[in-house]
């Protein structure tokens, strides 16, 4: 029997304050859930405007405690209600001055599984990162879901394959990756890495972009989110580049082990010539 899972992610415009906007992503997962879907996921920081176009101390405000904070909190009992896995990026404050971008995963029961921290941060114009995050130190982890075997990779990172590869020798099934990127910047990469990514390492991939412009800066966020399979090819249609949407998708996971039996990447590895890789 197949082992096809129902998967949904959700790009959206910001609403102009954090309770408005949880409440429209609990009724996108609820409109999921009441289509099949088994898991979803959010773009980056979902509960805040993309404040990082700017560097004011203001918008540490947004940050809270993972999974201790009532953004995770609420998210574990949506999880419970809609027996879904959520997929859940917010801005993580784990102590004073110790900040960081960071996605929560929890469990179709409610119960948290644990956290991705970003790893690459950037500093360019409209991407003013490094002024709020830490980079990510928790590695990265793979969690055992009620759907599979699911990672998590944050926007900026996608553009080193790195950490692609180690989520793929943890066996990752499925990695998120919520971003807020921008049209002009590297819109063109957009349609490329993931699915490059996805190829390379062989699994699927669920790329989630914000769509809009929002009241910090100019960056027009234009969405195109979708799911993409391991032999590169999307699955289904690409979202809109201006309006916000839910794609629900199902995503067969036997094609994982398919690919890999017939490209066999992982096979013919060579680590031990990789040791020049990670040398300062």
């Amino acid at each position: 029997m197949a082992q096809v899972v129902r998967a949904a992610l959700v790009q959206a415009t910001w609403t102009g304050d954090t309770e408005s906007m949880i409440a429209k992503h609990e009724e996108h997962a609820r409109r999921a859930a009441a289509q099949g879907a088994r898991i979803i996921g959010f773009q980056e920081v979902f509960n805040a405007p993309y404040f990082c176009q700017v560097q004011e101390p203001e918008h540490y405000r947004w940050a809270e405690p993972v999974p201790d904070g009532p953004t995770v909190r609420r998210m574990q009992d949506l999880a419970r209600e809609t027996g879904m896995v959520i997929v859940v990026p917010v801005f993580e404050k784990e102590s004073e001055g110790f900040y960081y971008n960071t996605a929560a995963v929890i469990d179709a029961d409610g119960s948290y599984l644990g956290k991705y921290r970003k790893h690459h941060i950037p500093q360019v114009k409209g991407f003013w990162e490094k002024y709020y995050f830490r980079p990510g130190n928790l590695g990265w982890p793979v969690f055992d879901t009620a759907v599979g075997r699911v990672g998590v990779y944050i926007c900026y990172d996608r553009h080193f394959p790195e950490g692609w590869r180690q989520l793929g020798l943890a066996g990752a099934q499925l990695v998120y990756n919520p971003s807020a990127t921008s049209r002009g910047l590297s819109a063109y990469l957009w349609q490329l890495e993931q699915p490059a990514s996805a190829v390379a390492n062989e699994y699927f991939v669920a790329a989630i972009n914000r769509v809009g412009q929002e009241e910090y800066g100019d960056n027009d966020f234009y969405g195109t989110s979708y799911f993409v399979d391991p032999r590169g090819q999307f699955v289904g249609e690409v979202a809109s580049d201006k309006e916000e949407e839910l794609l629900v998708r199902d995503l067969d996971f036997d094609l994982i082990k398919e690919v890999r039996d017939q490209w066999a990447f992982y096979r013919d590895r060579r680590p031990d010539a990789y040791g020049g890789l990670v040398q300062p």
